[in-house]
């Protein structure tokens, strides 16, 4: 007799309990460095599967009840179009039953999509150009419709926005958010540069330009919000202490929301004119507010991309 057993029409069979039940569902749009997060999680330890239908995918986590010595994590993507529909109830009645599902969703911006397509001359899996037609434009049409396809599953997801981050950081921060410490909500604090964009992947943003700069004072200039000196001279600023407060008093009074809402991640952004000083300082400062209390990740954008 078969171990597995097709659920009725509508319904999922509930999975056997086990110690290490977690999986990490990979997705996003595609060009956005699905492959690079998959080979991350290889490299932590996971054992990966890509491009797995979404039928399978509750099989594949029973066959794996069986070993479970390794943790999961299985890429899904707009190539499995017809059976996109099934993942967020599936989801669901995984989580339902016990087993921790952690979505990410790796998202960039249309011109940075363009300009990957251009560099690996690789089709988009939604793009069709006619005889004569302007593949350009096609590809940007196929980009926005997959945007609209997945857009369900993005607002339930952890979203990481790789628009102007390297292989190597994007590594990082896939190994940090997979080997953040049991918590029922992970805090991800991002500073960023306003004058490269904001950041796709940001929950709530905070303009930190209307604060002191230390760009302006010549011996600060070449450093960073992680140095004690430029701490130092925004610690002494009333308005710098003032908007903190006001940040993490924000953050205070809704986590609970986002916890009862089955969140696994918020991530706050701050954001300054260059990304070098106000933003992340105001990153530090937070994130060790909340140290000891919540779990908490930091990344910031600009100084990552400098390696």
């Amino acid at each position: 007799m078969s171990a597995f057993v097709d659920p009725p029409p509508g319904e999922w069979a509930p999975l056997p309990e086990t110690g290490r039940d977690e999986v990490v569902l990979v997705t996003g749009i595609s060009g956005s460095g699905k492959s690079i997060a998959l080979h991350a999680l290889e490299d932590a330890g996971y054992f990966c599967v890509d491009n797995l239908p979404p039928e399978l995918l509750r099989d594949f986590i029973r066959l794996e009840h069986e070993r479970w010595t390794r943790r999961v994590a299985v890429a899904v993507d707009v190539r499995t179009i017809g059976s996109l529909p099934l993942l967020l109830p599936l989801i669901d009645s995984l989580r339902s039953d016990g087993i921790k599902v952690r979505s990410l969703f790796l998202d960039a911006s249309t011109d940075a999509l363009v300009r990957r397509f251009s560099e690996t001359r690789r089709p988009h899996p939604l793009s069709s150009v006619p005889a004569g037609g302007d593949a350009a434009r096609a590809l940007v049409e196929a980009i926005e419709l997959e945007r609209e396809l997945l857009a369900e599953l993005r607002e339930k997801s952890t979203v990481i926005d790789t628009s102007q981050l390297r292989p190597g950081v994007l590594r990082a921060w896939v190994r940090g958010l997979a080997g953040a410490r049991e918590s029922a909500l992970t805090l991800v604090f991002e500073s960023f540069a306003f004058k490269q964009g904001v950041p796709l992947d940001a929950d709530y943003v905070f303009d930190m330009r209307a604060l002191p700069n230390p760009y302006y004072v010549r011996e600060l200039r070449p450093l960073t919000g992680r140095d004690a000196p430029v701490a130092a001279y925004l610690e002494a600023q009333s308005d710098v202490r003032e908007m903190l407060e006001q940040i993490a008093t924000f953050i205070e009074r809704w986590l609970p929301a986002f916890e009862d809402n089955q969140r696994s991640y918020l991530t706050v952004a701050l954001g300054c004119t260059g990304g070098q000083h106000r933003s992340v300082y105001g990153v530090q400062w937070l994130a060790q507010r909340f140290d000891g209390r919540q779990a908490t990740l930091i990344r910031h954008r600009e100084l990552d991309a400098r390696g």
